[in-house]
């Protein structure tokens, strides 16, 4: 019973993952209108459930993630307990936060989850005070990092191209530039993060996209402005908005490979607990597993999604084609830069970000102040929330 109840509530918690975290990948895209509600969802439930499925780690770290001490918990029974009580506390506060339509992240969902029944469980002695202040970082570095990032990468679009004279000719020769500089990001990144290839042979797959979309675009983008040289204006935006949709296609896969192990994590804990026996460091994640992670992500893309992309994609600035890609080159670069530096940032909290610098690079006037306060509110009551949720169920089952 108790494995059947782990597995429900992990499909519910990947299904509220889906719901939520799908305004990381498609909300700019809707927002620009460079495709529509009904074909992102359809688009990311398939690149979500791939990265998962194909992708997705089948050794993933266990419950604790170094935010427990692992010495305080008494018993495995105790931790597979609080893995049960993590997983409905942050399925619990992310429904919430999904039916409001404000993103949060995922990850400090289960990370407030572990905080909550290791204090109920251990004591204070039990958190890792030194990583959660590493995690309370992250609130402000992930969406300054972001939001500085797209408002210089707009500025630059802006600079070479939107105020140009001719910014058709500009366009021919400067956006095979910002092409080839995304094909090399999101390569690089997909490679070092998900393929797990190493930084050299993760830098030389980088390169090779980087000079071989650089000489492809420039034929691609020359033939696109031959059909619409009389548009200016859809020249500019239509060469983007191509760029915008390959970039949100790339961050919904990578969301399915990568951030699964959210949902099935606590619930490989359970199962490891019961078949087992015996929980160490790590543990196996059987593929099963991952599917059944997959499909929640899936099926909460296609029946929560909405919401979360009209706050992300329209709510809080208006965008188009420009501002779109400006997004995401920023959120996936700074996601690879916390990579390398090891910074525990949000993907949630450095798209918002990155969304708010574009739209202060036309001036405060430019952004939805009270859509943002909405947002932050949330952002800060995560933790404490999904961890007050799971403290109280880990009493009830002990």
């Amino acid at each position: 019973m108790i494995l059947l109840l782990s597995i429900a509530i992990g499909l519910a918690l990947a299904m509220a993952i889906g719901g939520n975290d799908v305004a990381n990948s498609m909300a700019t895209a809707v927002g620009a209108k460079a495709i529509t509600v009904k074909q992102a969802v359809l688009i990311a439930a398939v690149l979500e459930f791939s990265g998962a499925f194909f992708f997705g780690a089948h050794v993933t770290s266990t419950i604790t993630k170094g935010i427990l001490n692992p010495d305080s918990i008494s018993s495995d029974k105790m931790l597979m307990y609080g893995a049960l009580s993590a997983l409905i506390g942050a399925f619990i506060w992310l429904a919430i936060a999904t039916l409001k339509g404000w993103p949060v992240s995922t990850t400090h969902s289960i990370v407030g989850g572990m905080v909550g029944f290791g204090i109920m469980a251990g004591g204070m002695g039990a958190v890792n005070w030194a990583k959660m202040l590493m995690i309370v970082s992250s609130w402000f570095i992930s969406p300054f990092v972001g939001g500085l990032l797209a408002f210089i990468v707009f500025k630059l679009i802006a600079f070479s191209i939107l105020r140009k004279k001719n910014p058709v000719s500009a366009t021919k020769s400067y956006a095979p530039m910002y092409i080839a500089g995304t094909l090399f990001i999101t390569s690089f990144l997909f490679s070092i993060k998900t393929l797990k290839l190493g930084v050299y042979k993760s830098l030389l797959t980088g390169i090779a996209f980087f000079v071989g979309s650089l000489l492809v675009s420039f034929f691609i983008v020359a033939r696109y402005i031959r059909k619409n040289e009389h548009k200016p204006y859809e020249v500019v935006e239509g060469t983007f908005r191509k760029m915008q949709v390959l970039t949100s296609c790339y961050v919904s896969f990578a969301h399915g490979a990568n951030d699964v192990a959210n949902a099935v994590g606590p619930l490989a804990v359970v199962y490891i607990a019961l078949t087992a026996g015996g929980i160490g460091s790590h543990v196996e994640v059987p593929s099963w597993m991952l599917g059944i992670g997959g499909l929640g992500i899936a099926l909460g893309v296609g029946i929560w999604g909405k919401k979360v992309m009209e706050t992300v994609g329209t709510r809080i600035t208006t965008l188009n084609n420009t501002r779109g890609f400006s997004i995401d080159f920023a959120a996936a670069t700074t996601v690879l830069l916390s990579s390398f530096l090891g910074m525990p940032v949000s993907t949630t909290h450095t798209v918002v970000g990155a969304v708010t610098g574009v739209g202060l690079a036309h001036g405060l006037e430019g952004v939805n102040k009270g859509v943002l306060k909405n947002i932050l509110w949330a952002w800060f009551v995560t933790v404490p929330v999904s961890g007050i949720i799971s403290a109280l169920v880990f009493r009830m089952f002990i």
